[in-house]
């Protein structure tokens, strides 16, 4: 991998992160309705419960046993059974769609960016938002040069904007992101 991901905010996680496809696919799964650096945590707290982190044994785990390890505190998400089932949903999307290769999402048939869009809307919990907000966070932290990956990606995809987690480089980006989504929700909150 390319890419040194400070999302987190803890080295373990963000080595994680950094280091896995699958960690980060799962990380943005789990970022919603919950801080984003605990959500991007979520798959280090997986690795320590399951003695690695691993799609395969992840989708193959007791599906109330795995609901339970991601429950048990400090759980991987405030909904942590409904959102361990995502994750196993997650992996065995991966497993029967790219023979267990994340990377394959991005890399298989050299997608453009409207077509590497359309497979992220595919994925379990997935919608048109996180789509592009991963799109943007591949095309800025991994480097991916797929044509067009800005357009699809939108507004995410500006060149040094802070607007989501695919611009957390570090602290100081965290805490900028954070700042628009709170003035963006007041201005919303002021229509």
């Amino acid at each position: 991998m390319s890419r040194t991901v400070c999302i987190a905010q803890d080295p373990d996680a963000d080595a994680l992160l950094s280091t896995d496809d699958f960690a980060l696919l799962v990380g943005m799964a789990l970022d919603q309705q919950f801080p984003m650096e605990h959500a991007f945590r979520g798959p280090q707290k997986i690795a320590d419960r399951m003695g690695g982190f691993d799609i395969r044994k992840i989708a193959a785990a007791d599906p109330q046993e795995f609901e339970e390890l991601a429950a048990t505190p400090p759980a991987i998400h405030r909904y942590g059974r409904s959102m361990g089932r995502r994750v196993q949903e997650l992996a065995h999307f991966i497993i029967d769609n790219y023979d267990g290769d994340t990377s394959a999402l991005w890399t298989s048939g050299d997608p453009d960016g409207k077509e590497l869009l359309k497979r992220l809307k595919a994925l379990p919990g997935f919608g048109d938002q996180k789509a592009r907000i991963f799109l943007a966070l591949l095309g800025k932290q991994e480097g991916i040069e797929a044509k067009g990956w800005r357009e699809a990606a939108g507004a995410y995809g500006e060149v040094d904007s802070r607007r989501s987690v695919a611009d957390v480089t570090d602290a100081e980006s965290l805490a900028q992101v954070r700042e628009f989504k709170k003035q963006a929700k007041a201005a919303a909150k002021s229509k």
